[in-house]
């Protein structure tokens, strides 16, 4: 009787099997767990291990893949993701190669948000003593948001309201998504290479924890804390909060309220100016009459009263000295209404609607003005802008 043969396998035959067992059986899966070890490697790699109360699976994110994830993974936080297993012969274990991943709700995010804010909070981020002052009156203001989005035309529009000699250095910046926090920080420290930026506003209209959570990484509070240009913070609606808020010299509640709160009202400084004026004036005109006061009660007093030959040989010199001195107010008084009305003309001047009223235009094309003739695109529509409305050419 024939012995059957027993079917021996090389080790590099059964791992092989195995391998095709599990990559063709697993092409596409989607695991929760919580991660731990988590490594960012300098090639750009993410390499941690995805755990339950059970088990514990290698974990590969290789760099462009992970590019897409908007959210910086630590640690224990809980997480969904969606990849394929494969199995490394050479050393005969299997991973999981992620291709998406995302929080495992918003709780997650909410409880790395917290996390976040006590970790800077206990460094001394969002103390009082650390606030920067916002200049009264800037001259030039950096805004760190999206070129073509809402807040970005608000803010503009609350600045030639409130404040048209100042001049808006706009950074298009990518506010939302994987590689946000990135831009943000580069285009805060960009800003910072100039010298004359006096401000700088980092803003974005409303959204969801994930739409605004590029504000809620710790590489934007560093950027923020380590800025020597004050920052103002406008992100979201009234109701949203970020770690960008807590870090920031000052937070506004809106991009336009931002605005608001670092330009000037140039209706208050012109009505600064006339009450200044006036102010001067009644001062002036007081002292002309406390001296004349003075001067009279003298006059009237007992002892001037028999030497009258004397009073009478001074009273011309007291009376040219008033006459001098009420000259010399008058000159000033004069020299105070040429610089009021100089200071006036010039706020004036630089009325944009004042310019476009004299006849002249303003070209925008991708809305943007069109400042010289070789920006002017000829293939492209534009708006020109007259004082009593705009017309588009095709």
């Amino acid at each position: 009787m024939n012995e059957i043969q027993e079917q021996i396998f090389s080790v590099s035959e059964i791992t092989k099997s195995i391998k095709f067992v599990l990559e063709s059986t697993f092409e596409k899966i989607s695991v929760q767990g919580e991660i731990s070890n988590f490594k960012a490697h300098g090639s750009g790699h993410w390499y941690f291990n995805l755990k339950d109360e059970g088990a514990v699976i290698n974990c590969t994110m290789w760099k462009g893949i992970n590019n897409y994830v908007f959210f910086s993974p630590e640690d224990g936080m809980k997480v969904i993701v969606t990849g394929r297993i494969t199995l490394y012969p050479p050393r005969g274990n299997y991973q999981l190669d992620v291709r998406s991943m995302k929080p495992a709700g918003i709780g997650e995010l909410q409880a790395a948000f917290e996390r976040l804010k006590n970790k800077l909070q206990a460094k001394g981020y969002f103390e009082a003593e650390h606030k920067k002052a916002i200049p009264q009156f800037p001259q030039k203001i950096g805004l760190v948001t999206a070129a073509d989005g809402a807040a970005v035309k608000d803010m503009i529009s609350v600045a030639e309201r409130r404040y048209p000699l100042v001049e808006l250095i706009i950074v298009p910046t990518k506010v939302q998504g994987a590689g946000a926090a990135e831009n943000i920080v580069e285009n805060i420290n960009k800003l910072n290479l100039f010298n004359d930026i006096d401000v700088i506003i980092i803003a974005r209209g409303g959204g969801s924890i994930e739409d605004l959570w590029a504000f809620n990484e710790e590489i934007v509070a560093n950027a923020i804390y380590h800025s020597k240009v004050p920052i103002i913070s406008g992100v979201g609606h009234e109701v949203d909060f970020t770690i960008a808020d807590f870090v920031a010299d000052l937070r506004a509640p809106t991009p336009s309220v931002a605005m608001e709160l670092a330009t000037p009202n140039i209706e208050d400084i012109k009505e600064f100016i006339s009450e200044t004026y006036f102010t001067i004036y009644n001062l002036i005109e007081k002292k002309i009459i406390d001296y004349k006061k003075i001067i009279l009660d003298s006059i009237n007093s007992y002892a001037f009263r028999y030497p009258f030959e004397k009073i009478r040989k001074n009273s011309q010199t007291i009376d040219h000295l008033s006459f001098l001195m009420g000259k010399e107010i008058d000159k000033v008084v004069l020299n105070f209404k040429h610089k009021v009305a100089l200071l006036i003309k010039t706020i004036e001047a630089n009325d944009v609607n004042r310019t476009l009223k004299k006849g002249f235009a303003l070209i925008k094309q991708n809305e943007k003005f069109v400042s010289r003739k070789q920006n002017f695109d000829q293939q492209k529509s534009a708006i020109i802008k007259f004082y009593d409305g705009e017309i588009e050419i095709k």
